[in-house]
């Protein structure tokens, strides 16, 4: 961590090392439980994610968002870069304002902000809408994401097993091997989404498909799946099968019906309407909303990622390097 000189104050420098070190998932989960709450109360002003297209497979994306009661706004300016193997880099920082003021008080790397508040957010997600006795994972997707996942989500149900799958099978029991050593759990490579889906309790997917990987059939009834790769209106991890037959929770209702790919396939096929959303995780949270509502209920929470996780992390990261 650095820090420069500002007229004001002291600007504060979080790079990716410093990043990691302050935001470990026990204290950045109810940070982020806190936020979603406070996205759906209306206590955040936050507008649509806006897009630049820097030409195939790279986008320059601006998103905003600031606090009412905390006294924080700011922005989250990144980079989305394909590298061709089917894997994306998130690069850019999160610039943090103080309300009171208007001075810019911190920077921090966005890249490594958005893999740990991520799988923080869907870490939430399942501590809310996964049964009680849910102890089964499965994971689609062999990124940084899908690393940080099985970290996140082990703090919020004891698992007894976790699945690992891949486009190469090879990779993913690379990845399971690197995985169990790194958590002490059973991690174990599977050959296919099929094999990763039947008869697990929690389901992620974190990829970079632009087409469903996880078919609704697949998944057993009571079942919850995070969705959390695609992040644009042109690209869906699961299909519209899952989509109709789920309890169908979304961390932003306004940004799902512009950006969720998954939502907006299901509801062009006709096979589900607007009233499809049945709520946001932040209203589930405050029991504005119920979440699931029976045992044999299958639960998709779908994820496209906010200023506000970015900017509620931000402050951890402030006000644990003042003291707070």
């Amino acid at each position: 961590m650095s820090s420069s000189p500002s007229p004001a104050t002291s600007l504060v420098v979080f790079d990716a090392a410093a990043v990691r070190v302050g935001l470990d998932a026990e204290r950045l989960i109810p940070v982020i439980r806190d936020a979603m709450i406070a996205l759906s109360d209306g206590r955040v002003r936050q507008n649509l994610r806006s897009f630049i297209g820097l030409g195939e497979g790279r986008t320059f994306a601006l998103m905003p968002a600031a606090f009412s009661d905390e006294g924080l706004f700011g922005a989250k300016l990144v980079s989305v870069f394909a590298d061709g193997a089917g894997r994306k880099a998130h690069e850019g920082v999160v610039v943090l304002f103080d309300g009171r003021t208007g001075v810019p008080i911190c920077i921090a790397d966005a890249g490594e902000i958005t893999a740990l508040r991520t799988a923080a957010a869907s870490a939430v997600a399942t501590q809310a809408l996964a049964r009680p006795d849910a102890k089964t994972l499965s994971v689609l997707g062999l990124g940084r994401q899908s690393a940080e996942h099985i970290v996140a989500i082990a703090r919020v149900r004891p698992l007894a097993s976790i699945r690992v799958w891949g486009r190469d099978l090879q990779r993913a029991e690379a990845f399971a091997a690197e995985m169990t050593a790194l958590t002490d759990l059973p991690v174990s490579a599977v050959a296919s989404p099929q094999a990763a889906a039947e008869g697990t309790d929690i389901l992620c997917t974190v990829t970079t498909a632009v087409d469903p990987i996880l078919e609704g059939a697949w998944v057993m009834p009571g079942a919850h799946v995070n969705v959390v790769g695609s992040s644009g209106p042109s690209a869906a991890e699961i299909d519209t099968d899952l989509v109709a037959r789920s309890r169908f929770i979304v961390d932003h209702a306004e940004h799902v019906r512009v950006h969720g790919g998954e939502f907006l396939r299901a509801r062009a096929t006709g096979r589900i309407g607007e009233d499809h959303i049945a709520a946001e995780i932040g209203a589930v949270l405050s029991a504005a909303a119920p979440g699931r509502t029976h045992s044999d209920e299958i639960t998709v929470y779908k994820s496209l990622g906010h200023a506000v996780q970015d900017i509620a992390a931000a402050g951890l990261l402030y006000s644990a390097a003042h003291g707070g």
